[in-house]
């Protein structure tokens, strides 16, 4: 059963419609495929002009939409032979990071990223997708093997931020985030990054210092998120949606400051729609970016890199 957001009660109301037609169609009570048929065309258009006007916080709600495809739906339809590694060599295994190796079209690969879960037993097993320190040295432990191997690495970023809990704090979460953005600024082969629904703080960027880093059309990226801003400068949630609007999150806001190397296109209606499609929109840009990746001297791969994020801010 679809899941709608707010601001799609009109595309809701029209799409009930259409599936009772089509009920009543299957039953064979009367001719109303001409119906059917104005009434699809109507959805097609009302869902157009709906996503091309999306503000800010609306696509932050299109970012967060349970039904969006997660890590793992990239890693079953885009990787083959995929086998996890688990846990950091120095606590525990951290669920809401999944990283390993596996085929991707034709080639070994490092593939990371956080899973935030489907239902309610699938995000209390993955935290959410927020990672506590295990898992960011989990993610730093795979990009070491991934350079002595020549393995290209690929993270997809979906998370709210990392974990903020007592014991993660303890365990020292600020230093693995930290040692984690200098890890991805230093390997010595390709890196690439896509922010696939919430990039949210060092959570986010922990494992986004890649050589290029992309954003799908309805994600978000940020420093904090809306609430989060909104409760600080405000004193109150109740300033999310202007906060969203302040914060310039989005993928077109970011590319236009930089921050971004891209925007990868998702079907009409969001990749909630149509998961297969946004995936494989993902797949293409990676497949070409790791060719062109492959054929630079590692040395000034790691220098453009890091040249990279130092022109960040610059205009």
């Amino acid at each position: 059963m679809r899941t709608y957001l707010d601001f799609e009660h009109n595309i809701a109301e029209l799409e009930g419609k259409i599936s009772e037609l089509r009920h009543m169609s299957n039953k064979g009570d009367m001719n109303i495929a001409s119906e059917l048929q104005k009434l699809e065309q109507k959805s097609i258009k009302l869902i157009e002009d709906t996503y091309k006007n999306l503000d800010d916080w609306q696509i932050v709600k299109v970012a967060r939409h349970p039904d969006r495809p997660h890590l793992l739906d990239y890693v079953n339809e885009m990787i083959t032979d995929f086998t996890p590694l688990s846990g950091d060599r120095k606590f525990s295994e951290d669920k809401a990071l999944i990283a390993g190796f596996g085929r991707f079209r034709g080639r070994s690969v490092a593939i990371m990223g956080q899973e935030k879960g489907h239902d309610t037993d699938s995000r209390m097993l993955h935290n959410f997708g927020s990672a506590r320190p295990e898992g960011y040295r989990k993610a730093q432990r795979i990009m070491d093997m991934a350079e002595k191997f020549e393995i290209p690495v690929i993270s997809l970023v979906d998370t709210a931020g990392a974990y903020p809990g007592l014991g993660a704090e303890e365990r020292g979460q600020a230093e693995a985030i930290a040692t984690g953005i200098e890890k991805g600024l230093t390997i010595k082969t390709p890196f690439l990054s896509v922010v696939i629904g919430e990039g949210g703080s060092g959570g986010a960027i922990a494992i986004a210092t890649a050589d290029k880093v992309y954003m799908l059309q309805n994600s978000i990226y940020s420093v904090i998120s809306p609430e989060g801003c909104s409760s600080i400068l405000w004193r109150s949630a109740d300033y999310s949606e202007r906060a969203a609007k302040s914060l310039r999150m989005t993928a077109k806001d970011l590319l236009e400051l930089g921050v971004i190397d891209g925007i990868i296109p998702e079907p009409l209606g969001g990749a909630q729609r149509n998961k297969k499609q946004t995936i494989q929109n993902v797949a293409d840009k990676l497949e070409q970016d790791i060719i062109d990746l492959e054929s630079i001297d590692k040395d000034k791969l790691v220098e453009m890199r890091a040249e990279r994020f130092l022109r960040i801010g610059r205009n």
